[in-house]
């Protein structure tokens, strides 16, 4: 399987600090998987998500994306394959409307105007947006303004999909539905790839493969399963391991066999009641 992308040695520090953001990083990604990044603020995430979508170039290592190495000449080409959608959404609503900000990104990539209605429609109520299509921004909340940046991502069809905290506004229920809809998205084109930045321990326990970040250092990385079994080391960078997988492992402790593949809270409930 080809890597979406790959990262080498990659090193930053912002200009005046003298500690570095970023460390000596290495990892790749493989093409179709969805990776959660997972750290406390400081640890570098938001940092490596800037320069991944060539936000901020990178001094010190290489970063290859798609098969081509990120740099000024093929940032733009690059680009039109990736869609971002960062923490703070007022960064990225550039229409005067909920249509017009979808339909942004669409202008740019210059979808003819007669599919254009259709995928506007279709993503916003993706999103629970459809009400909302002629409303401004100033008149939406936080999170209403994270569905409306994610769904004018989604509504691009990228091969690349990066979350930095793109779901932080939002309350449990709407960041489950914002997984379910990537989630679904995956199931219909299996070369989607997703990387999420995000505090949210429940995320990254669906994920396909985790990555710990502390101090711009990566300290761990592997199937969820596997990351969170490292509890005494997360512990130190306090952090906790999900719900569903601290439970399993309770029970397993209890003898009671629960099988790999029950990952989600529902699953578990239908094998215990069996």
């Amino acid at each position: 399987m080809k890597n979406v992308l790959e990262v080498k040695n990659l090193s930053y520090t912002y200009q005046g600090e003298s500690v570095e953001a970023i460390h000596d990083l290495s990892f790749s990604i493989p093409e179709g998987s969805y990776v959660a990044i997972v750290g406390h603020n400081g640890s570098g995430k938001s940092t490596l998500a800037k320069i991944i979508s060539g936000l901020m170039l990178a001094k010190n290592g290489t970063i290859t994306v798609f098969g081509e190495e990120l740099n000024k000449e093929n940032l733009s080409s690059i680009r039109r394959r990736m869609g971002l959608v960062f923490q703070n959404p007022d960064n990225q609503f550039v229409g005067a409307s909920v249509r017009d900000d979808i339909a942004f990104g669409l202008e740019n990539r210059e979808v003819p105007s007669g599919e254009m209605d259709s995928l506007i429609n279709e993503f916003a109520s993706k999103v629970s947006m459809e009400r909302y299509l002629d409303s401004a921004p100033e008149n939406l909340s936080g999170g209403q303004k994270q569905r409306v940046a994610i769904a004018g991502v989604l509504a691009m069809k990228p091969d690349l999909i990066i979350y930095d905290e793109a779901t932080s506004m939002l309350d449990p229920i709407g960041k489950k539905e914002i997984l379910d809809i990537t989630f679904g998205l995956k199931k219909d084109n299996p070369t989607l790839s997703v990387i999420s930045i995000t505090h949210d321990i429940e995320e990254a326990s669906r994920a396909d493969y985790v990555l710990v970040l502390n101090k711009g250092k990566l300290i761990l990385e592997g199937k969820p399963s596997e990351v969170f079994k490292e509890k005494d080391k997360l512990q130190s960078i306090h952090l906790d391991a999900p719900f569903l997988l601290s439970l399993i492992s309770s029970l397993k402790e209890e003898g009671v066999d629960v099988p790999e593949d029950v990952d989600t809270l529902e699953k578990l409930e239908d094998f215990l009641c069996q």
